[in-house]
């Protein structure tokens, strides 16, 4: 299973012929509709593709007097399998890091992001939930339980990975050591499959796609976490089966407690033909019963039972459950819109707001009610357009090759499943799939290996086309760079950030009643809170319309009291009438 030097590829004779490739899509989801219609991209890559094929053909070395030694160098590096893997971690950070003046701190503005933060900041209280408060009714938001208690409706990994950036001085420190540990630990999985320059080669590209310009680095709510967990169980699985270290088994049970702390649903689709590989491994292989035993069976048990005991109690303590997932009884208590293809609708359901109900009866039915061959079109397309590009698709021309791999066949075998997984779920967004970035990656660098070998009519042409994929994504990430820093970031999100920091330094505790119109936009949301509410310094709550507010202002009488209306340009903050208070 393990792919070493012992197994060099053998060289590749034709190609030329052979078009792994169909229709692709646009960067964007409003360029679904190009991706669906065949559209001018995939006639432009082809175009590309072919030139590409034409160059490598006529100069397959060029440049090889600078990059051959190049190669070299990094490839005694990477003989130092701890120094590689941490080096790039210590790039991960100090390149983010070095950004800053252009691409600043993030400013929360998605939902999840805020739910993630109130995660955050419920742990850095040293619990694991908070009790319901009693004007839930005016301090209900999204993606929030109130009720049987105030808490995050997502698993606690994330929110874990953010309190401790908020510890250590906010939480999107958090974020950056989440993906530096994400850089690293594929370094590390992808060391245990391939020799260890193949393995410095898939670090670099990760770090290149990943690690500086998109959201999993420019939010709170990405897929770092779920991407380390996948990372951890492909990584130790060759390494259990050739050495049989107990250390390799704890990471393994490690990695499968992260999946189901961060994305349950797809962690166990992910996880389930690494455990059918483990069972079959255990049957077929021959002696040393006894010490697979002690070393891996014993430590990977008790890990799991570790994860399963600690997902039990998390749920006990947030739904009063052991087997009610937080996010489970949000959908029960506000959905009403089939998480899978299969599923019926249900009747629209009566919300005590109105931002509510235009979000889950009109906005949500609207944004996700598309025919299912659609809906598989348009996840491909927003997949392929995060995870892949433009330069990551060059390597698959050699998927006839990859297809007839044995050594890769589990994680061809996985990554099919999973996207079987994704694309029964009606949702999806690109940190959905992040538990199956590890998979990606490990055929992406296989693909490489395949192509770097391939030649046609004596000419090395996969070493152009292998190297010019590294170029390629090294000036995307350029690109990508400048795009990020000429779009202007949430408006409305900086102006609420504004106004945080002007009540933050004004003396004494603050209400804020948000006054929205009928027409807000309901992803536009300003009600969020910390997670001890009653001594926090900001309290903000919504009016509803119909409804007196006179409990709440009667429950917080002791601070003053202020009314925002995020819906005028630019958003007012205004003091509340004091004649208007009960």
């Amino acid at each position: 299973m393990c792919i070493s030097e012992r197994n060099a590829l053998p060289r590749r004779k034709s190609l030329l012929q052979q078009n792994p490739f169909g229709r692709s899509g646009f960067n964007l989801r409003e360029s679904t509709k190009y991706f669906l219609s065949g559209g001018p991209v995939a006639i432009s890559f082809i175009t590309i593709l072919v030139m590409l094929l034409a160059i490598s053909w006529r100069t397959p070395r060029i440049g090889d007097r600078w990059l051959r030694p190049l190669e070299q160098h990094a490839a005694r590096f990477a003989r130092s399998k701890s120094l590689t893997i941490v080096s790039l971690g210590l790039v991960t950070m100090l390149s983010r890091l070095a950004l800053l003046p252009l691409l600043p701190v993030p400013v929360p503005a998605v939902h999840d992001e805020f739910s993630h933060l109130l995660a955050a900041d419920t742990f850095t209280h040293a619990r694991l939930t908070n009790p319901p408060h009693p004007m839930a009714v005016f301090l209900d938001t999204f993606h929030v339980l109130q009720q049987p208690t105030y808490q995050s409706v997502y698993p606690p990994a994330q929110g874990g990975a953010l309190a401790l950036g908020q510890l250590l001085g906010h939480p999107w420190i958090g974020v950056l050591c989440s993906m530096a540990a994400m850089v690293m630990a594929f370094a590390w999985m992808l060391a245990g499959w391939f020799p260890p320059h193949w393995a410095l080669l898939g670090g670099v590209l990760v770090f290149l796609r990943f690690a500086l310009f998109n959201y999993w680095i420019d939010s709170y709510w990405g897929g770092a976490m779920a991407a380390v967990g996948g990372a951890l169980v492909l990584g130790s699985f060759p390494r259990i089966v050739h050495h049989r270290r107990t250390r390799d088994a704890l990471l393994l049970a490690l990695g499968i407690g992260l999946l189901a702390n961060t994305r349950p649903l797809e962690g166990f689709i992910f996880t389930v033909p690494v455990g059918v590989a483990c069972v079959a491994w255990l049957i077929f292989k021959k002696g040393h019963s006894g010490i697979v035993g002690r070393r891996v069976l014993l430590p990977l048990l008790a890990g799991l039972v570790v994860t399963l005991g600690f997902v039990g109690y998390y749920n006990w303590r947030v739904t009063h459950n052991i087997f009610l997932l937080p996010r489970a009884l949000y959908q029960e208590q506000r959905l009403n819109f089939p998480v899978f293809l299969w599923q019926s609708k249900k009747p629209p359901l009566h919300y005590s707001n109105p931002q509510f109900a235009e979000f889950y009866n009109v906005l949500t039915p609207k944004t996700y009610s598309l025919p299912w061959y659609r809906q598989f079109w348009e996840k491909c397309a927003l997949w392929w357009s995060f995870f892949v590009g433009v330069p990551l698709s060059i390597p698959m021309l050699a998927l006839p090759w990859l297809l007839k791999d044995r050594r890769i066949r589990l994680p061809l075998i996985q990554f099919l499943s999973c996207a079987l997984g994704l694309l029964a779920v009606n949702y999806y967004f690109s940190h959905y799939a992040a538990p199956l970035t590890g998979t990606f990656y490990i055929l992406l660098v296989q693909a490489m290996r395949h192509l770097r070998r391939w030649e046609f009519q004596n000419r090395p042409m996969g070493i152009f086309l292998t190297r010019f994929v590294v170029a390629l994504t090294f000036l995307g990430a350029i690109t990508i760079g400048v795009q990020a820093y000429r779009y202007p970031r949430k408006w409305w999100a900086i102006q609420r950030a504004k106004i945080v920091n002007r009540l933050g330094a004004t003396p004494g505790k603050h209400l804020v009643l948000v006054r929205y119109t009928p027409s807000h936009n309901p992803h536009v949301e300003w009600v969020y809170n910390a997670a001890d509410i009653d001594g926090a310094k900001i309290v903000w709550a919504r009016e509803i319309p119909g409804r007196d507010s006179a409990p709440v202002l009667a429950y917080f009488k002791d601070r003053k009291v202020w009314v925002v209306q995020p819906d005028t340009s630019p958003p007012t903050l205004e003091a509340y009438p004091t004649q208007a208070r009960p």
